[in-house]
Parts: structure tokens; C-alpha cells; sequence
């Protein structure tokens, strides 16, 4: 492994054995989020452009390291920035965060898994060329598999970063619009996992297949 890689590597562990170690998790619950709902809007409006950069950056760097508490990110959004620039705030936070973990597993792991699994790699390689932003937008908008893994694994593929990232924007808006929103009903809010229910997610499910469904059909009547 080549010194950037180890230097990278060590940053990231450490930065992630920092989070634990500290307890900030223990921040981003959604009871801490509650009580401190007042304070915090009353910073936000002695110092909007600060307060809006601190959250922002927070944010890209707890989805970079793929650290627990963007979900309870999404909320405080919503709850301290209100709807529209929630959205906006996090839109944009988000899909940074995600690319910037598409990169560094690109930049540690992408070599070692091609050189060691290489010839298996052809056929997802060129998968992912043809149609790799259609599974990537799926991926986005079924909350089935956690983000941080698609993250990761997209990284180790030949998908390109310019493609993941406004895929990933695209793609997660509807489950950010569906947070930010909830958090600006904090109070109403009791668990995080009562937000999404079941007949939500069949409808991201269903429209995220749709793209994929109506390729394959061009394809099989390419002259209809």
C-alpha cells in the first residue's frame, strides 16, 4: 500500500475511532435533538450563514466516514432550517458526503479487488457501464440497503464520479424531502423507524425499478 493510501486510511480510522471514542454519538439521538431544538434555532438566527456552513460540513463528514446519525441529520434539518432549505442544505450535503466515501474506496480498495478479483470483475464492470445509473438510482430511492454500502461498493466499480454523484442527488431527493419534512414536526416524532412505512416504500420501490423496467422494454422492441 502506497503511503497517500495509508495516510488516508489512518486519518479515517482514527477520525472514525474519535467519534466513538468521544461518545458524539451520543449526540445525535433524536431525544438530544428535542431538547436542544430551541437553542439551536436560536443560533441559527444569530448566525444563519455559520450555523448553515457548521451543519453542512458536519454533515458531508459523518456520510464521508459512513458514521451513524445522517438520518437523525436529516431531521435536524428540517426541524432548524425549515422544508425548503432543509432540502436544499442536505440535498447537496449528502450527495458530497456519499461521493467523497465513493472516493476514498475507490482510492484505498479499488486496485487490490481488481488485481485480485479482476477477471470476475469483467462482466459487473461492464454491467455497470451499460446500466450502472439505473441500478444506482434503484439503489437510492429503496432504502433496503444502508447508503453508507452502496457508497463503498460503487467505489470499487468503473462507474464514474461525475455519474454517481448526480445520480445520488437525483436519486435520494424523495427519501430527503420525506425526512426534512418530518423534522419540521419534531415533536410529533417519537422513533426514527416509524417515518417510513411500508406503502412509502413499495412507491420508491416501484419508482425506482421503473426506469430499469422501461430500458428493458426499449431494448426488446427496439423498432416497435
Amino acid at each position: 500500500m502506497s503511503n497517500s493510501r495509508l495516510y488516508l486510511l489512518i486519518t479515517i480510522a482514527l477520525s472514525i475511532g474519535a467519534f466513538f471514542y468521544f461518545d458524539l454519538h451520543q449526540l445525535l439521538t433524536l431525544d438530544n435533538l428535542k431538547s436542544r431544538q430551541e437553542s439551536i434555532i436560536a443560533y441559527r438566527d444569530d448566525h444563519p450563514l455559520l450555523s448553515t456552513a457548521i451543519y453542512a460540513l458536519v454533515y458531508i463528514a459523518v456520510t464521508a466516514l459512513s458514521l451513524p446519525g445522517a438520518t437523525l441529520l436529516t431531521l435536524a434539518g428540517g426541524a432548524v432550517f425549515g422544508l425548503l432549505w432543509g432540502t436544499l442544505i442536505v440535498s447537496f450535503a449528502s450527495s458530497m458526503g456519499a461521493t467523497l466515501a465513493f472516493l476514498a474506496a475507490r482510492f484505498l480498495f479499488r486496485d487490490a479487488v481488481n488485481a485480485r478479483f479482476g477477471h470476475q470483475l469483467k462482466d459487473i464492470d461492464a454491467g455497470i457501464t451499460r446500466d450502472g445509473a439505473f441500478y444506482l438510482f434503484t439503489l437510492r430511492l429503496v432504502p433496503l440497503i444502508p447508503f453508507f454500502v452502496i457508497n463503498l461498493v460503487m467505489g470499487l466499480t468503473v462507474l464514474k464520479t461525475r455519474t454517481f454523484y448526480w445520480i445520488s442527488q437525483i436519486g435520494m431527493l424523495a427519501g430527503t424531502l420525506v425526512y426534512v419534512n418530518a423534522g419540521t414536526q419534531l415533536a410529533k416524532i417519537e422513533s426514527l423507524s416509524g417515518i417510513l412505512s411500508p406503502a412509502l416504500v413499495g412507491s420508491f420501490a416501484l419508482l425506482g425499478v421503473f426506469p430499469i423496467l422501461a430500458k428493458k422494454i426499449v431494448e426488446y422492441f427496439p423498432h416497435a
